[in-house]
């Protein structure tokens, strides 16, 4: 009867990793995240499952320790399938990261830090909320790409990367049409610039041919 009660309590706290892993998982799917409440939800209670089973299925000169250790490592590869390169871009690493944490607060309820586990859990959310914010010093860049076809006349170049506000061009096409020459030039900028102000941009500057976003290629 004792061993079943105590079974009971391991449940509880199996219970309690998987109410920490959802508030953390809720507030990356309002994100719209890779990884959202039911896999934070199931990393939080089989990091806790593992923790319980390391402590007190393997007798009193197990070491848990070790099992603590693959917890660990284990869900460092599952956080690697989140993880994926894209258009000269990292995504998804921090929701990686938040699903290696909240793995970190499974293990605790498994081994009954439950102060510590509530906390971190507080502690995730709080800066996820923090650094999402609309200020400045936690706002990241974004940066688009466009390409615009224009007859190199005198200080051409200049003026286009004046106002999009680079220093450089990443690709440069050029071709001759008789005595003209026209550039066909991609470059990124951190303007998010609006189609009226696209189409402004062209009649007060005659020899820009055309200006094409191509961010989502």
């Amino acid at each position: 009867m004792e061993e079943i009660i105590a079974q009971l309590w391991f449940l509880i706290d199996i219970l309690i990793s998987a109410f920490l892993g959802f508030l953390i998982g809720l507030e990356r799917k309002k994100r719209f995240k890779e990884a959202g409440i039911r896999t934070h939800t199931l990393v939080s209670i089989g990091a806790c499952l593992m923790m319980i089973i390391s402590i007190n299925a393997f007798g009193p000169d197990a070491d848990a320790a070790r099992v603590a250790a693959q917890i660990v490592s284990g869900v460092g590869f599952l956080g690697a399938g989140i993880i994926i390169y894209r258009k000269q871009e990292i995504k998804g690493l921090t929701t990686a990261a938040g699903v290696w944490a909240t793995a970190g607060v499974g293990m605790a309820c498994g081994g009954r830090l439950y102060i510590v586990a509530i906390g971190a859990t507080l502690i995730m959310i709080g800066i996820q909320l923090l650094f999402h914010l609309k200020i400045k010093p936690f706002k990241t860049k974004k940066y688009f790409s466009v390409n615009i076809v224009f007859l190199q006349i005198d200080d051409a170049n200049k003026k286009i990367k004046e106002m999009f506000g680079v220093d450089r061009f990443n690709h440069l096409n050029i071709k001759r049409d008789g005595e003209n020459i026209t550039y066909s030039a991609t470059l990124n900028t951190d303007k998010e610039l609006s189609s009226t102000q696209l189409d402004k941009i062209m009649r007060e500057n005659d020899f820009i041919y055309s200006i094409e976003r191509c961010d989502d290629n």
